[in-house]
């Protein structure tokens, strides 16, 4: 998770639903109300995958614990019978390190142009700049990177089991948190954070890729999360993010998806939104009682499992499916 920025922006967007009473008698007027036939979120598995994660260390770029997440992403894709690609590219980092980014694709129904992305990061964070010990030791990354992963991949077994009506293209970023913490030494480098986002936006895995809209998931496994109408969304994506917004109150999320406005986020959703032109949003952690706004245990070493809740998972997994199964 980068070193976010906050600026405002302000939203509205209405849904309206209305429904006309049996005419008795009537066989004509009689009409059955269609039932969606959505997959239960199961939020042991998500947090599995995100413990299968956390195991092989932190995910930096080039090391070797990135190197065996990567394989067990694709592998764990790969048996869900999605179409997997594995797009690399090279890189320079802010503090002139060069690599490979590896951004994994697992598309789903490859047939069908009505399609969404959903999106994460998969790498973790190579500094712990908001710690007071180790500070350029690596985290973790349980929630900031692990868990919106983890929940991608039980989304993705869930689609394996029952297609939706449209295509999905699961997205995940690398080298999303190798960004220029505040009190580097280095030559400033601009948009240091993101490189995979920024990369994939420039150079989708499909050529005249579009996507009817996208959700990025940043950091959803904290207790008792609160996730904020974050700027940037609103601005690009309104009417997608009244959507899950409104899914999430329906469905008994209301205590997680909160109707208030948050300051805008740089993240992954803001070069899909401005480089790819697709309406994306975030949903990710805001907490305005902290110094940074983000979980307390953001880039500090107690970003591991004991920072990963299962209700927060099934909160923001259930709500995904929902949202994707009703279209």
């Amino acid at each position: 998770m980068q070193n976010k920025l906050f600026i405002p922006y302000i939203l509205i967007i209405g849904l309206l639903f209305s429904c006309k009473p049996s005419i008795k008698n009537d066989t004509t007027k009689n009409k059955i109300k269609k039932t969606l036939d959505i997959p239960i979120f199961n939020s042991d598995s998500a947090y599995f995958f995100v413990e299968q994660q956390v195991n092989f260390g932190p995910r930096v770029i080039s090391t070797k614990a990135w190197q065996n997440c990567s394989k067990f992403l694709v592998e764990k894709l790969n048996s869900y019978n999605a179409d997997v690609q594995i797009q690399e590219a090279p890189i320079t980092t802010y503090d002139g390190k060069n690599h490979i980014l590896k951004n994994i694709i697992a598309s789903f129904s490859t047939e069908k142009n009505n399609r969404i992305a959903l999106f994460a990061h998969w790498d973790s964070r190579h500094v712990a700049d908001h710690d007071s010990v180790n500070t350029n030791q690596p985290i973790l990354g349980a929630n900031d990177g692990g868990s919106g992963v983890g929940v991608l991949l039980e989304i993705a077994r869930n689609i394996s089991l029952k297609n939706p009506a449209i295509g999905i293209d699961v997205i995940l970023f690398d080298a999303e948190d190798y960004g220029q913490p505040e009190n580097s030494t280095y030559p400033l480098m601009s948009n240091s954070w993101c490189l995979g986002s920024q990369y994939w936006s420039k150079n989708p895995h499909k050529k005249n890729y579009f996507a009817k809209y996208g959700i990025l998931l940043d950091m959803v496994g904290g207790k008792n999360a609160k996730f904020w109408q974050e700027s940037t969304s609103s601005y690009y994506a309104p009417n997608v993010l009244k959507k899950v917004w409104n899914t999430a109150h329906q469905i008994g999320y209301s205590d997680y998806f909160v109707f208030r406005l948050s300051p805008q986020i740089m993240d992954d959703h803001y070069y899909v939104n401005t480089l790819a032109a697709i309406p994306t949003i975030d949903i990710i952690e805001f907490d305005p009682l902290t110094k940074t706004n983000f979980n307390k245990h953001w880039h500090t070493h107690s970003d591991n499992m004991n920072n990963v809740n299962k209700k927060t998972l099934k909160a923001v997994g259930q709500t995904v499916l929902n949202v994707i199964y009703s279209e």
